[in-house]
């Protein structure tokens, strides 16, 4: 068995592989907020976080970390094609997650549903850019191993698009980041420790391929552009961080109980329901069969969250 070695440049590549992930996962949480709060531009926005989170926070800081990787004795080379299938991956299954959860009225079975759907992509992008990569050395996997690493992805995932329904502020948009970044370069490293290479034949030709400069250095180098345009963006818009963060429900229509009375809104639901002016409909004598009972005027209450308000309420 060969030797394998993750920090080829000694903690260089590991530190700059999270710094990344971090990066990306900061600006994607604000691109998600904002996506969360705008009336106009919310796909553009989510959009944009996909491209943050999966093309920043998870492709690059993938590829960061495999400038280190090098196998004893062995030419390591990769495959153009499938290093930028690996990398589309990526920001299309976040883009998946984001666009399931992101909605007026999030649903648990859609934070989950999306988030195992990023997770099983995010896996699949780690070991798509592993096949990648060509070696003169015979690669195989511990498939346990393999296993803990997409489960880990989906939980990241899981957890990652919780993140951009709940967390609002700057302080707790960079824990956020920061955690997601050790979850991303956590699930990295494990996939990589089921690793393990054999000496493939002594007469086995060169790899074909480019290197990993040759290739990922230009990669790498155009996603942080588009990175930094992104980030530009974001600190010319606003986002209104008074903005009430969207409820977590079991599904997404509310409907009366049993018994025919509407759910119970809490406090915090009165509190941030919209207050309407009052109007009255006995303007005329032709309304006023409508606009009274019992020679009393009818009023719409103000604040009514809670669905259709009781006839009695709307008599003053």
């Amino acid at each position: 068995m060969l030797d394998i070695y993750h920090f080829s440049y000694g903690w260089i590549t590991p530190v700059l592989a999270f710094f990344m992930s971090f990066v990306g996962c900061l600006l994607g949480l604000q691109c998600a907020a904002r996506g969360r709060n705008a009336e106009q531009g919310r796909t553009g926005w989510l959009v944009s976080s996909a491209i943050a989170i999966g093309g920043t926070g998870i492709w690059v800081m993938h590829f960061i970390a495999m400038l280190g990787f090098t196998i004893e004795g062995s030419e390591i080379r990769y495959d153009i094609p499938l290093t930028l299938f690996s990398a589309v991956t990526a920001m299309v299954v976040v883009g998946i997650g984001l666009f399931m959860v992101n909605k007026p009225q999030p649903t648990l079975a859609a934070l989950v549903g999306g988030g195992t759907i990023a997770g099983l992509g995010v896996g699949s992008m780690h070991y798509t850019g592993m096949y990648a990569m060509k070696s003169t050395a015979a690669v195989g996997y511990n498939m346990w191993v393999v296993a803990v690493s997409m489960v880990i992805a989906v939980v990241a995932s899981i957890v990652a698009l919780w993140f951009t329904l709940r967390v609002k502020g700057l302080p707790a948009t960079i824990v956020a980041a920061a955690i997601m970044g050790v979850a991303v370069c956590g699930m990295h490293y494990t996939g990589m420790a089921a690793m393990h290479a054999h000496a493939g034949h002594q007469n086995a030709p060169p790899p074909s391929g480019a290197q990993a400069m040759q290739l990922l250095g230009p990669l790498i180098g155009v996603i942080c552009v588009v990175t930094m345009f992104v980030l530009i963006i974001v600190s010319l818009s606003e986002v209104e961080n008074k903005e009430s963060l969207p409820k977590m429900r079991l599904n997404a229509t509310v409907r009366p109980h049993a018994h025919g009375s509407w759910p119970v809104a809490s406090a915090e639901e009165r509190d941030s329901a919209p207050t309407y002016p009052a109007f009255s409909l006995a303007a005329s004598s032709a309304a006023s069969s409508v606009g009274k009972a019992n020679g009393k005027s009818l009023t719409w209450p103000r604040n009514t969250p809670n669905g259709p308000a009781d006839i009695s309420d709307m008599v003053s």
